[in-house]
């Protein structure tokens, strides 16, 4: 992998802009100001091309239950099995209790990630859940490989 190369500019902000700036960049552990503009920059571009339902996408849904809930973990399997050209893995913890925790990553157009975590999230059994997603390709510079035709549900 080749280093693409940097190119300096300069920034005029307002001095409550560079101070927030510099708070948010501190609290996150970022090595510089550069380093924070530039997540700042990667995350509100990646934002815009997830406004595309066809966008390659990447996600996370994590799904809370408890396991005594009936039947809950075999339709929770059948949700995954519906999902399963998208789904790439699936981690199921054990929490104090009767609770679990399960994380599934996912991988396709975001348009039907979005409605495989609306699926996921929405078993019944399932008390809370959560969905994150994102963009491999352009300024991150990867992809899915996710290319294969897909069935319209």
């Amino acid at each position: 992998m080749t280093k693409s190369r940097v190119v300096r500019t300069a920034v005029s902000l307002e001095p409550e802009v560079l101070a927030a700036l510099d708070h948010w960049a501190a609290s996150r552990n970022s090595g510089s100001r550069s380093e924070a503009i530039r997540f700042l920059v990667r995350k509100e571009v990646s934002e815009s091309t997830l406004g595309d339902p066809n966008a390659d996408a990447v996600g996370t849904v994590m799904v809370l239950y408890d396991h005594r809930s009936p039947n809950v973990q075999r339709r929770l399997t059948a949700a995954q099995h519906r999902w399963g050209e998208h789904i790439r893995s699936s981690n199921h913890v054990h929490l104090e209790g009767d609770v679990c925790l399960e994380v599934m990553v996912l991988v396709g157009r975001r348009g039907e990630l979005v409605e495989a975590a609306e699926d996921l999230r929405g078993v019944k059994g399932v008390n809370q859940g959560d969905f994150l997603l994102a963009t491999p390709g352009g300024i991150a510079g990867g992809g899915t490989g996710h290319r294969h035709p897909h069935r319209h549900r």
